[in-house]
């Protein structure tokens, strides 16, 4: 039996937003996020059991006096399911009039081979016309009973125990925002949005629709566990009802939708005449009904923190769409990935930290990398991405502008300043970089660089102000940078195989955290094939290869040599520099210039 549903169909008339791509960072991220949700909750709810007579170890003995509670329905117990549509949430009372949606009688309690199916499944599908609560922006509700066979739900049936009778109610309907942006070409002044759109964008930034999905689940769940009334951990406490006298506790009705993906929720306007409603019933195990709840509890703190459901797609997609075992491979080695991410960072701080010079390090690329994190900041900010989003980009932020002070030198003078008030800020190049050649060969990197860059820079300008619909000349300039910093911001680690290319030496490199993102650049190549993205983005998941093996390939050929002189003119084998000639031995004639190499050829290149 699949928990999954079947999508579904867009409703006529319906234009939704495209759903954008999900990269695997932000995918990967979400697994690892549900699993350490999923264990944290386990780890409250303590050791769920579902044998027979297995007492709640989690809660307190003898908890308010009440002692341990049996499950109202005995194994084999015959049952009556009942599924009305009713307008309102409240405990539903017209059995008379009501709503009938569907019924099924004489099902047996922790059967799973009967149904259809063959799983214990039973399906109950209709099509009725779109109801006119739904249509006014209200919801409707599905209200379930299950009680012993020949009793019955309704309070004025003589068969009626109102002890015995297992009720939940769930809203069919769900409000999502959509957001309403005012863009048009900068050009033209011509937007492709309609006039509806564009008006209300004058007025709101989001508006709040109905939407429909035409799948539910409905679950009893099979346990038998002797739980203690007020001594149930969250967040089974919801779910699990009791008798008044805490003898019994009915089994759990669980409502699950948690296949239903954001993308098939089509919304209701006039435009639906009709609706499909199917419900799928069938028994759920104590665990899986426990991976439910988990995420339930999940989606409740994604809303407090306005994080991205759309990330939860992605990971349900891949559940869905993977091979178990690729999968289970994916998620092991994604954790692997992020604890490789975190040991790069940390090598990467004390790198800074401890690095006392500058001599064959790129101080370009360093702040080329500040320029690029604080574009990614602005961009965020101007596209209202939620709290947690700007707080991290921040973060980062700070941090490689924290290297700032480690590559240049920062001072503050305060006799000259600036209005007469603000003390003047004056920065200038460390020693060790202006008097060895990493200097003269990093400006001849960005030179040759620039060669490149800045025409691509100006297609891409063109092409976003002539064909992407913008808010604004800000905006413009911001979607326009991040987006040609994403295609091309790798050509920015060039200029550093360019100086170890001159310097004929990679020993001044962190190889500590370059191979730590080494391998993690292999991993994204794995992820790039198991995650469903497009094809141009998984190429560019190739670009960064091709770069460290060009590292790689610097770091075989520029072996350790203890007799190689470097710019200092010492050695390994001369560690305070080269002997005194031998007396009478021939000087050199040769020119007595003054500049080094590196400066000469820089000239000859200008």
């Amino acid at each position: 039996m699949a928990d999954a549903v079947a999508p579904a169909a867009p409703a006529a008339g319906a234009n939704p937003e495209a759903e954008q791509p999900r990269t695997w960072g932000s995918i990967i991220f979400g697994i690892l996020k549900q699993a350490m949700m999923f264990y944290f909750i386990s780890s409250m709810m303590g050791k769920f059991g579902g044998g027979q007579n297995k007492a709640n170890t989690t809660a307190p003995a003898n908890v308010r006096g009440f002692p341990p509670a049996t499950n109202l329905f005995p194994a084999g117990q015959l049952f009556d399911l009942y599924l009305y549509l009713d307008e309102t949430d409240l405990p539903f009372k017209d059995f008379e009039k009501g709503n009938l949606f569907a019924s099924k009688t004489r099902l047996k309690y922790g059967d799973w081979t009967s149904g259809p199916s063959g799983d214990g499944s039973y399906v109950f599908e209709k099509t009725f016309p779109t109801p006119e609560v739904l249509l006014r922006n209200q919801s409707l509700y599905l209200h379930a009973f299950i009680v012993k066979n020949g009793q019955s739900p309704n309070p004025s049936d003589k068969n009626y125990i109102r002890r015995e009778v297992n009720y939940g109610v769930h809203q069919l309907n769900k409000y999502k925002k959509k957001h309403y942006k005012k863009t048009a070409n900068l050009l033209t002044g011509v937007s492709e949005q309609s006039d509806e759109d564009l008006a209300k964008a004058e007025i709101m930034k989001f508006e709040i629709l109905n939407f429909w999905h035409p799948n539910i689940s409905v679950n009893i769940v099979d346990d038998h566990t002797n739980w203690v009334k007020g001594g149930v951990p969250p967040p089974l406490d919801k779910d699990l009802k009791f008798t008044p006298n805490g003898e019994f506790y009915h089994p759990i009705l669980f409502f699950n939708n948690y296949w239903n993906l954001g993308a098939d929720y089509m919304p209701i306007n006039d435009t639906v005449k009709e609706l499909k409603l199917s419900v799928t019933f069938y028994p759920l195990s104590m665990f899986r009904y426990q991976m439910y709840a988990s995420q339930n509890m999940k989606s409740q703190w994604t809303d407090i923190l306005q994080s991205d459901k759309e990330d939860d797609d992605s990971i349900k997609v891949a559940l869905l769409e993977t091979n178990p075992i690729l999968l289970g491979i994916t998620i092991v080695v994604s954790m692997l990935h992020t604890v490789l991410e975190l040991l790069a960072f940390k090598n990467d701080i004390q790198f800074w930290k401890s690095r006392k010079d500058l001599v064959g390090l790129s101080v370009r690329s360093v702040l080329f990398n500040i320029f690029q994190s604080l574009i990614v900041f602005l961009y965020i900010c101007d596209n209202e991405t939620n709290f947690v989003v700007k707080m991290s980009v921040g973060i980062g932020l700070l941090i490689e502008c924290w290297k700032i002070p480690k590559v240049m030198n920062v001072e503050v003078d305060r006799e000259n300043l600036v209005f007469g008030i603000f003390p003047r800020i004056k920065i200038s190049d460390k020693g060790s970089y202006v008097e060895s050649d990493t200097k003269v060969y990093d400006q001849m990197a960005f030179r040759y660089l620039s060669w490149v860059l800045f025409p691509l820079l100006v297609g891409y300008a063109i092409y976003s102000i002539i064909y992407v619909e913008q808010r604004g000349w800000y905006s413009w300039v911001l979607n326009m940078l991040y987006g040609y910093l994403l295609m091309f911001g790798f050509i920015t680690m060039t200029p550093q195989l360019f100086i170890n290319y001159k310097l004929k030496s990679v020993a001044h490199l962190p190889w500590r955290m370059l191979t730590y993102k080494f391998i993690n650049t292999f991993i994204d190549d794995l992820f790039a094939f198991v995650i469903k993205m497009p094809t141009l983005y998984r190429i560019g998941c190739f670009r960064d290869d091709i770069i460290f093996l060009i590292y790689l390939y610097q770091r075989w050929i520029y072996r350790v040599d203890p007799t190689r002189m470097n710019e200092y003119g010492t050695s390994g084998e001369h560690e305070h520099g080269v002997p005194p000639p031998v007396e009478g031995a021939e000087t050199s004639t040769a020119s007595t210039s003054t500049e080094t190499p590196a400066v000469e050829e820089s000239k000859k290149d200008k």
